[in-house]
């Protein structure tokens, strides 16, 4: 490149020879060296100069743009893959809640023979399963303490009757119940990592400017009370 630019500046046609050599492979470039070699002969080597700053100036608008247009694009599909990502998840989660709240209301009809549950007890279960899937993050918070909270009475009934607490049936409802606590809680994890991200993509620059031209706004984590975390005990 050095004897190319030292040749050039010491004879123009041996300049122009050794770029058509040079870029005989690439017909774009070789378009270039072409116009580059008229140019040269019909304005002289000042007015060249002029426009090959002009022709670098709009090459790089375009990069810029173009560069723009791509990262606009990838953090428009991230923000997205994220949304769609935790509501999947929470579906997840409601799948799993509806499942523990039918095995709550087997388990109310197990041991109904044990201990008298209050008729609102059933329709508060019936309820909650119809809440699961209408109702936002702030409202499954509800739905899981009220389902752990009927359920921490099922608990105390079985643990005060030995012949409940062997039943066969008690004990598998127990262990699916203690089951399904487990894969809310790693849905959970799952949702609120997911959220993070999702989140914190809006308040750093610039996907913060990207998130506020396309309307987006944050999403609710899924936040249990303190005294919610922590599941119930079940040992059958």
């Amino acid at each position: 490149m050095k004897g190319l630019l030292y040749n050039g500046l010491k004879s123009p046609t041996i300049f122009f020879k050794q770029i058509e050599e040079t870029l005989k492979h690439f017909s774009f470039l070789n378009f270039l060296g072409n116009a580059y070699k008229e140019e040269y002969v019909k304005k002289g080597s000042k007015g060249l100069i002029l426009n090959w700053f002009l022709l670098i100036l709009i090459s790089g608008i375009i990069i810029f743009i173009l560069t723009f247009i791509s990262y606009f694009i990838s953090i428009y599909n991230r923000f997205y893959n994220l949304k769609n990502s935790a509501e999947a998840t929470l579906g997840q989660i409601r799948v799993a809640m509806k499942k523990r709240l039918d095995m709550i209301e087997q388990l109310l009809e197990s041991v109904k023979s044990y201990a008298k549950f209050e008729k609102e007890v059933l329709e508060r279960v019936t309820s909650l399963r119809s809440e699961v899937f209408k109702v936002g993050a702030e409202g499954l918070r509800e739905v899981d303490r009220e389902s752990r909270r009927i359920l921490g009475g099922i608990i105390a009934v079985a643990e005060s009757y030995p012949d409940l607490k062997t039943s066969n049936t008690v004990s598998s409802l127990m262990d699916a119940v203690k089951n399904v606590e487990d894969e809310i809680a790693r849905q959970r994890y799952t949702y609120n990592n997911i959220a993070q991200e999702y989140n914190i993509m809006q308040d750093i620059i610039p996907s913060r400017f990207i998130a506020k031209a396309i309307g987006l706004s944050k999403i609710e984590y899924l936040k249990f009370e303190e005294e919610v975390e922590k599941p119930p005990k079940i040992e059958f």
